[in-house]
């Protein structure tokens, strides 16, 4: 179970626990969460918003505004943005305000915009947290969807024992990655992504190259990465905009020509659990490269070609059993033939058609249309949509070779 690529809003309440929130970020960030914190205004008397936004690499908010400059802190995007909200410590007057629809700070304003599964972690004085009204509360946010992740027992701050203590991190965590954690078929596998344009040298100026903006191996390999997957992607040279989507967990391996990605996939092939050969490789490369910027001087300017390695046929060579290789065809003709001789000849279980006779596909745009073919299931075709549903699509499609 992981809580891998999961947005997750940590809100902070009025409690002496309030400490235990610095460990339970530690803990979801460990598991590959991205984590960020709101407080009430009470939790600022316990801990310091610089201590959490430390720890969670994100700021934090605990006002409508921040200070004099009257910049709005948006509850809604912030409710919007969480997969999940997690409210840990919950002081017993969070918790009562929450079941009885008083929102009067940021944390209860995010909570009543919320549109995500809502985890309440409890932290209180025995006697409190025994009081027919915080259990009639905690009934009534359960009965609402809300999901009790019950105080547990042991020594408490008034120095008495009993039921009351928040939940230990560790616990917390584990609760929450045993409802929504990633149970996916790729978590822990090894996947090796290409992606993005080769740029083939002419001279130290000018290069052979195409279109391609590598948005479609990006979102491949992030959501494979959400899913569980240990992920290195072998890319060409793609803006950096693109690159900046990929979390640093990612093994990202910059190239240029064709021959330099050919040689790091080829290092790393036999290791792999899948791979996915989405990048626009060159066929060919200049058969010299001039070591000086070639001076315009004909009317007329020929260049010798040859060709490249085929990774992707090199490594279906070498395929062992158990691995899974997915190609990738751009067609503008004849493309279901084209791309189903392709999978055949390159040992492919399974390829995505691209025609660029489809309107809303092809390169550097954000959306796509594909097919899928493969050697063991029936075809599958998406409508346009974007590159990251597509990404789901293509990926789910794997899942079940």
């Amino acid at each position: 179970m992981t809580l891998r690529g999961r947005n997750v809003l940590l809100a902070v309440c009025g409690s002496i626990a309030a400490y235990k929130a610095a460990y339970i970020i530690r803990l979801l960030i460990k598991q590959g969460a991205e984590v960020r914190v709101i407080m009430t205004p009470s939790a600022l008397d316990f801990i310091t918003p610089l201590t959490l936004a430390t720890l969670s690499g994100n700021p934090v908010y605990h006002s409508f505004t921040e200070g004099n400059n009257g910049i709005w802190n948006n509850h809604v995007d912030i409710a919007l943005w969480a997969d999940i909200i997690l409210i840990a410590p919950a002081s017993e007057n969070t918790i009562g305000k929450m079941a009885n629809g008083i929102c009067d700070n940021l944390v209860l304003a995010v909570y009543f915009s919320a549109k995500c599964p809502v985890y309440v972690c409890p932290a209180m004085d025995l006697d409190m947290y025994q009081h027919f009204s915080t259990k009639e509360n905690l009934i009534k946010l359960q009965n609402n969807g809300v999901i009790l992740i019950e105080a547990e027992t042991g020594e408490l701050a008034s120095g008495l024992f009993g039921q009351g203590r928040l939940a230990e991190p560790e616990h917390i965590i584990s609760f929450i990655s045993e409802k929504i954690g990633t149970t996916s078929i790729f978590l822990n596998k090894k996947i090796l992504i290409t992606a993005g344009p080769t740029y083939e040298a002419l001279d130290p100026v000018r290069f052979i190259g195409n279109h391609s903006s590598g948005k479609m191996g990006i979102e491949l390999a992030l959501h494979a990465w959400k899913m569980g997957a240990d992920i290195t992607i072998v890319c060409g040279p793609v803006h950096a905009s693109v690159l900046d989507k990929l979390p640093k967990e990612i093994n990202l391996v910059r190239v240029v020509s064709g021959m330099e990605m050919y040689t790091e996939v080829m290092s790393r092939i036999e290791q792999q659990d899948v791979a996915i050969f989405a990048a626009a490789v060159a066929d060919y490369t200049p058969a010299s490269v001039s070591d000086v910027k070639i001076k315009k001087s004909e009317d007329t300017f020929t260049i010798s070609l040859k060709k490249n390695p085929d990774i992707a046929r090199e490594c279906g060579l070498r395929k062992k059993k158990g691995q899974k290789f997915i190609g990738f065809a751009l067609e503008t003709n004849r493309e279901e033939y084209y791309a189903k001789e392709k999978m055949q000849s390159k040992n492919f279980d399974a390829i995505v058609l691209n025609s660029l006779n489809d309107a809303g596909a092809g390169f550097a745009l954000d959306t796509n249309k594909v097919t899928i073919f493969s050697t063991s299931k029936e075809p599958f075709s998406t409508e346009v949509k974007s590159k990251e549903m597509i990404a789901k699509d293509i990926l789910n499609y794997i899942s079940i070779l």
